[in-house]
């Protein structure tokens, strides 16, 4: 069995998942893995979901990929590990009707993909699909979705106590708001494994759509990502943020207007061109900057909206920082202004 591509692609040496990840994604991973024994942690929390016997459902209940089953999609595992330089993951493919895909385990991650999704993409979509599991194995997504199922878990046991269900509800829609993002690295990942900015895009599109892509287009669809970001008024921007309560992936639109808007950047042409940060530096990387870019990328996503809601709040923030900072030049003004000798009665 070949482990090159077989077409030509880009492989990735070393290539460190800060690459591909979203800001805020990153800027959340950094910061978690910068706290000493913090993954230690999360990973024999983690051992409360017992690994084996996930891998041993799968392996009496599903079909496990190989050089004699599934043959096409076995190399795109292949493939996708060889772009991504990472140690190839088993994959599973389980009868459900449903087109989903996940990557399961901490230890020795591996794959599931339903037979709906194999359905639904043709070849180059499902390389996209494969190399989206990939990243998040990359990344090491698995042991803080772990953390994420707990508490929601643990949520709803203490829900009869009202200060505890606060607090964790707090927490984890904290976590919701993470791995959404990290929903959109991993998309970026599906796409460096590809290379193909049209498959990665059909492959959203039909997510939403179903297999009909002939009587789609995403050019439109991209409009409808434009029209659910702009809104009629407020009242949509509340509905819009009231929807992501309980939600773990944006919405189908919000993603294909994403990685849309990657694939277009120079970011996405520095990492095919080798110019891509590697993981042998990241030990090196800087928590305070990775958090200072996540706050960069929420006030570009801020000021790029033409949500109402969120323009009207940031007319009103931007009011009163003015304010703020015109009250601020006015006394710092008066304290630089040198005395005359005389006071006030």
């Amino acid at each position: 069995m070949t482990t090159e591509p077989d077409r030509s692609r880009v492989r990735f040496p070393d290539l460190s998942s800060r690459a591909y990840e979203h800001p805020a994604d990153r800027g959340a991973l950094v910061a978690m893995r910068s706290l000493r024994g913090f993954d230690t942690l999360l990973r024999r929390m983690s051992g409360l979901f017992n690994e084996r016997s996930l891998r041993l459902h799968f392996l009496s209940s599903a079909v496990r990929v190989g050089e004699t089953q599934f043959r096409d999609v076995y190399q795109d595992v292949v493939d996708a590990a060889h772009i991504l330089d990472v140690e190839r993951p088993e994959l599973y493919i389980v009868q459900d009707p449903n087109p989903r895909a996940m990557a399961i385990g901490t230890d020795k991650p591996f794959i599931v993909v339903t037979t709906g999704l194999f359905d639904l993409l043709d070849a180059e979509e499902r390389r996209v699909a494969i190399g989206h599991e990939v990243g998040h194995i990359l990344s090491g997504h698995a042991v803080y979705r772990t953390l994420l199922l707990m508490l929601t878990r643990l949520a709803l046991r203490v829900a009869w106590i009202p200060l505890g269900y606060v607090g964790l509800r707090a927490i984890v829609f904290a976590l919701e708001e993470w791995q959404r993002k990290s929903e959109l690295s991993a998309d970026r990942a599906g796409l460096l494994s590809s290379q193909d900015p049209h498959a990665a895009k059909r492959s959203l599109m039909k997510m939403a759509g179903g297999s009909r892509l002939g009587e789609m287009d995403v050019d439109a669809f991209l409009q409808q990502a434009r029209e659910y970001d702009a809104g009629e008024d407020a009242r949509d921007g509340v509905i819009k943020l009231m929807s992501l309560m309980g939600r773990t992936h944006p919405q189908a639109v919000v993603r294909l207007a994403e990685l849309d808007r990657w694939a277009a950047s120079g970011e996405y042409s520095r990492i095919l061109a080798g110019d891509y940060p590697r993981r042998a530096d990241d030990r090196d990387a800087s928590v305070s900057q990775e958090v200072r870019n996540a706050a960069k990328s929420y006030q570009d996503s801020w000021n790029r909206t033409s949500d109402p809601l969120i323009s009207t709040l940031r007319d009103v923030f931007s009011g009163v920082g003015d304010a703020g900072g015109k009250l601020f030049d006015n006394i710092t003004n008066r304290m630089r202004r040198p005395s005359d000798g005389s006071s006030d009665q």
